[in-house]
């Protein structure tokens, strides 16, 4: 960094923009994760590997420095267990969720409100917030002496100044040299004069900045626009003629102005999907009903917590593109709900119906899934019911017996565990049981997890164990 940076700070940001922000960001999170209940992986590379244990999902610093990828397919580095001394273990999904919620919660005590951006990330509304700086170290020791998890924070007037910043704070301390050193870990731009802020977005491509995909960075590249100060300096009415109100924005949070709020609450989701690769080939419809049952009955309970019925449903059952030896077969049927539902029975019933239409025999397949479609608030517009009422004088879709299961339904599962009171349809198989409950045998539907940790912090037969 040039000498003025020891130079007396100027005017800083907030006082031309009161409102500033945080980014909360776990380092290597699925990594970290692993790493807080078994000491020994510190130090060592590691890598998390997807579902059915294909490819590399997260990298420990000393898995990228031995150049694996993100994605790279386990059977082209699995060479590096024995050559390097990696390790790598099955995404442990219940553990790196249970972790979260809890570095949420701490992280959200650092302002006056939170978005939760992704499972390792979250802004911070730090308006009025004083000593940003000192309260933002002490957040960071907080979540690593509570949680062992490390984290970065990187703090700035706008949503995306702040996300910048928290790429400045990560690359000072694992690239050193790439940004000045007393950067790292935490990040204000807030305490940084004009020139210094210029200064470390020179030193930024215009990749890293948040917003900019590697097809705008292409197009940016090629206009000769390298660097995020370059991209700042751009004229943002012809930067929104030339590509689109989207990258505008980008250009004028990196100016300081903020163009991207605060979202408290997640907005719903248009569409729901639940879609998985079977641990091994499947040939039987009933193996196929049951896997379909599952993910249907995991879609539904996410579309009742986001207040959402489905106008139609998607079931595609298909074979691997990868094996070329199997005969091939890819086929998907869309059927309309009406009314629209959030009922798992009927849900299920209608994916059923579709699978019976669209199965094969002769065929392995590989992977199934639902989508909900034309997703919309509950409850719907009224229409007029021409089937039997409830019993008890419901109105139709939505009340009486069937909102009352669904509530009952829901209940169980997040007092027992999901997936502890399930249809039939879905067999023994599926998610982890109610804790006492012995273990499912295992379907052909299933994914491979052959690497997977115990769940320390959600299953009370897996807890984490001290030996003296």
């Amino acid at each position: 960094m040039p000498t003025q940076a020891a130079a007396p700070v100027a005017a800083p940001l907030a006082r031309q923009h009161p409102g500033a922000f945080a980014l909360v960001d776990g380092n290597n999170f699925y990594a970290s994760c692993e790493r807080v209940f078994e000491p020994r992986l510190i130090g060592r590379p590691l890598v998390v590997l997807s579902n059915n244990d294909g490819c590399a999902i997260a990298r420990s610093e000393e898995a990228k420095a031995l150049g694996i990828a993100m994605g790279a397919p386990w059977f082209r580095i699995r060479h590096l267990e024995q050559q390097a001394g990696l390790v790598a273990l099955s995404a442990n999904f219940a553990l790196y969720g249970d972790m979260s919620q809890r570095l949420m919660e701490v992280a959200a005590a650092l302002g006056c409100g939170q978005e939760i951006y992704s499972i390792d990330e979250c802004f911070i509304d730090l308006a009025g917030v004083p000593d940003a700086s000192a309260r933002a170290r002490q957040t960071r020791e907080r979540i690593q002496r509570w949680l062992g998890l490390p984290t970065c924070i990187g703090i700035g007037a706008t949503k995306t100044l702040a996300k910048l910043a928290n790429h400045i704070a990560k690359s000072a301390e694992r690239k050193p040299g790439s940004y000045p050193a007393r950067l790292a870990q935490v990040c204000n731009l807030l305490e940084l004069s004009a020139r210094q802020r210029d200064w470390l977005l020179q030193r930024t491509p215009v990749a890293e900045v948040w917003g900019v995909g590697p097809r705008w960075a292409a197009q940016l590249q090629a206009h000769g626009v390298q660097t995020a100060l370059q991209l700042q300096r751009l004229d943002p009415a012809l930067v929104r003629q030339r590509w689109s109100v989207v990258l505008e924005r980008t250009v004028r949070e990196l100016g300081g102005l903020a163009c991207i709020g605060l979202e408290q609450a997640p907005a719903p989701k248009q569409q729901i999907a639940c879609t998985r690769s079977f641990g091994q080939p499947v040939t039987e419809l009933d193996d196929l009903r049951q896997a379909l049952s599952h993910f249907c009955s995991r879609a539904a309970l996410k579309l009742r917590q986001q207040g959402s019925r489905a106008g139609a449903l998607l079931v595609f059952i298909r074979t691997s593109p990868f094996r070329p030896q199997d005969a091939p077969y890819a086929r998907s049927l869309v059927l309309p709900l009406s009314p629209p539902s959030d009922d798992t029975v009927r849900l299920v019933g209608t994916a059923l119906q579709a699978l019976q239409a669209l199965y094969r025999p002769g065929y392995r397949y590989a992977k199934a899934g639902v989508m909900l479609l034309d997703l919309q608030a509950a409850p719907p517009q009224a229409t007029l019911d021409w089937g039997a009422p409830d019993e008890d004088g419901g109105d139709g879709e939505g009340s009486g017996r069937s909102q009352r299961l669904m509530q009952a339904l829901d209940a169980v599962n997040a007092r027992l565990g999901a997936q502890a009171l399930r249809l039939g349809s879905s067999g023994g198989g599926g998610s982890p049981p109610a804790p006492g409950c012995a273990e499912p045998a295992a379907r052909p539907w299933q994914m491979r997890q052959q690497r997977r940790s115990p769940r320390y912090t959600t299953r009370w037969d897996e807890l984490w164990q001290v030996r003296a």
